[in-house]
């Protein structure tokens, strides 16, 4: 995952434009709901929005922007209004798709680690958490809280921000984007064990089986997890606190099941004989010319 902290703005226009990938618009909806595109946000939003949770994105935009309108005389630190601040982290290009639940998880511990979402805290910044471009997520958030004095920050908030994806990653089995020189080979373990070229090995058999466990969409946990999914989905659809629970509850056990699948693939792999080593054509030995045999005799 690599997170960008963007430079901060007085509007969250262009921030969301980026976001979606389109320009904001006064047609289209973006809704809080499962599967909506606002899949995280600030623990007051349900003062503001209507029931169905539909706002326009050039609505959203502005949410975002207002308090700076509504204390026109606070600003930061340094003396800045600029208060909109724009983290997006991008996910690995091989990562696997992640449901609503986690994108919300990510959204919700970005804002923490950054300040504008202290837990508990009743008077923290507006902020949400959009996923409008596929393996990206977006958190924009204004910097002054709802009691109108301005948010605090980790002194390297970039740093902060890393070190809590390694975090993410670790917790979503997420893949790392490593941070290496390029040409760098990598270091190489120890020599094991020699095996001869062609010699079975018992650990064969047992490695097709974990591949076949462990096959991420034609494999029997693959089958139980899509199944899984497929009941989180409907019980988010259902009214009531208690399905929206449920389903969220069945979105982690499936995020389960796709990790024993990778471990499972890992054990394969660690099993697994190495390939045998391709065979060299035997060559003819260079003969010396007849004049110089004869001379060394």
């Amino acid at each position: 995952m690599i997170i960008e902290v963007h430079s901060r703005d007085v509007t969250a226009d262009d921030a969301l434009t980026q976001a979606l990938g389109r320009e904001i618009s006064t047609k289209e909806g973006l809704t809080t709901e499962p599967g909506g595109t606002v899949v995280a946000h600030w623990n007051r939003l349900d003062y503001y929005t209507d029931e169905d949770r539909i706002w326009s994105s050039a609505t959203w935009a502005d949410h975002i922007a207002d308090p700076a309108l509504e204390h026109p005389l606070v600003s930061g630190p340094d003396g800045d209004r600029r208060d909109i601040l724009h983290v997006t982290a991008h996910l690995h290009p091989l990562d696997r798709e992640l449901n609503h639940a986690e994108w919300s998880e990510i959204g919700h511990r970005i804002a923490r680690v950054a300040g504008i979402a202290p837990p508990g805290d009743d008077e923290a910044c507006r902020w949400i958490a959009v996923q409008g471009q596929p393996g990206r997520l977006d958190v924009i958030a204004s910097r002054i809280r709802f009691d109108g004095t301005w948010s605090d920050s980790p002194r390297r908030l970039l740093q902060t921000l890393v070190t809590e994806a390694r975090s993410i990653e670790a917790d979503l089995l997420l893949r790392s984007i490593p941070q290496q020189n390029p040409g760098r080979a990598a270091p190489q373990s120890g020599p094991g064990p020699a095996i001869p070229p062609g010699t079975p090995t018992a650990t064969s058999p047992l490695a097709g089986i974990l591949r076949q466990l462990a096959a991420e969409q034609s494999g029997p946990i693959a089958a139980v997890r899509q199944l899984v999914e497929e009941v989180a989905r409907q019980a988010t659809a259902l009214p009531g606190d208690q399905a929206a629970a449920a389903g969220l509850d069945l979105f982690w056990a499936a995020r389960r099941l796709y990790g024993l699948q990778e471990q499972l693939g890992e054990i394969a792999s660690r099993l697994q004989p190495p390939s045998p080593p391709t065979a060299l054509t035997p060559t003819r030995p260079v003969q010396a010319p007849a004049a110089f045999r004869a001379a060394a005799r």
